[in-house]
């Protein structure tokens, strides 16, 4: 299956560049992924389509302000790094730009003597182990020198951090947020409620796989980076009751469908507790056991998430989806508009 099978073209105009006064004042394309029929609505319909006894899963990751910059102690050269996973013991692995100047015991000063980071580790693909010395608390530190580590085609300063949060987010630790969860508001998240919905959160902290491109032309030769997730025993008490009360299990997000497959697809098609590291690649030939719908943004060209939504709901229905969503000028990406698969 080649790469270029999931291209398609995007004005670069409708690349969003930062998000909308209102959350939930976004587009919402509805697509029935069984007929393909495709319906155009505001993001607040998507309470029409979710009925009660439905469960909606959010992943509940907060973004880090994980990129940092600073100089090499021995020549004063500038250094960018964008942490993306702790190792413990205060070492991170963190893709470091330009990685070329930094090797096995390079010493990085990040500024008023509050942070410090020696390389211990030389990994492929630009990233580094790098062990950090500080005073204080380290989270404390971040917020205070990091940088919010917007995707790299949005050009535009973020005038609110909190705009790349969603409003339920909770457990540190992710690179990028969960773009589908930022449409919703506190008051919608109510509503779905007072609905006879039920909400579940699970936690995914979302790592390199989203800042890397596909570099194969053979898809199935595309090696995905793991992300730790984790599913608390009563959201599984939770997921396995929707089923079998013959609700919906509707997925906020493709990190959220990732931990929830990676979790059926490990146990039998049941939901359980637990806790790990997922390199999970869905493409089409892909068989679900979680999931019953997804909520999610518009994706980058020839991206494994372009290849998740098709595996879900067909390839050339996505397509289609995209070149119409194109065509009545939807917002593309991290801050643009979404799509309901159900």
């Amino acid at each position: 299956m080649d790469v270029s099978q999931f291209d398609y073209e995007l004005p670069e105009e409708l690349i969003a560049q930062t998000p909308l006064k209102n959350r939930d004042s976004s587009k919402l394309l509805v697509m029935d992924r069984h007929s393909g029929e495709i319906q155009h609505k505001q993001f607040p319909a998507l309470l029409e389509y979710l009925k009660s006894g439905d469960t909606l899963v959010l992943n509940n990751t907060k973004v880090i302000p994980a990129r940092l910059f600073g100089m090499k102690k021995e020549t004063g050269a500038k250094i960018e790094l964008l942490l993306l996973k702790e190792n413990g013991n205060h070492t991170w692995e963190a893709l470091v730009k330009p990685a070329k100047r930094i090797k096995v015991g390079t010493e990085i000063d990040f500024g008023e003597g509050l942070l410090t980071g020696v390389c211990e580790e030389e990994l492929a693909e630009g990233r580094r182990k790098i062990k950090f010395s500080f005073s204080g608390i380290f989270h404390e530190i971040l917020d205070q020198l990091g940088e919010m580590p917007l995707p790299p085609y949005i050009q535009e300063q973020l005038e609110e951090k909190d705009r790349y949060q969603t409003v339920y987010a909770e457990h540190r630790g992710s690179a990028a947020a969960p773009t589908a969860g930022l449409h919703f508001t506190e008051d919608m998240l109510k509503e779905v409620t007072n609905r006879g919905i039920r909400l579940a959160y699970v936690t995914l902290h979302v790592g390199l796989g989203t800042f890397r491109p596909v570099a194969v032309e053979n898809v199935q030769e595309h090696t995905m980076h793991s992300e730790y997730y984790q599913l608390d025993e009563i959201t599984a008490k939770l997921l396995n009751e929707t089923k079998r009360q013959g609700g919906r299990i509707v997925a906020v997000g493709t990190t959220s469908a990732r931990t929830l497959e990676t979790i059926a697809r490990d146990h039998h098609g049941q939901f359980v507790s637990a806790s790990g590291w997922t390199d999970i690649f869905i493409y089409p030939g892909y068989t679900f056991r979680a999931i019953d719908g997804l909520l999610t943004n518009f994706h980058l060209p020839k991206s494994t998430l372009v290849m998740l939504v098709s595996a879900f709901a067909g390839k050339e229905a996505i397509l289609s989806a995209y070149k119409e969503a194109v065509s009545k000028k939807y917002r593309f990406f991290s801050f643009g508009d979404a799509m309901l698969l159900i």
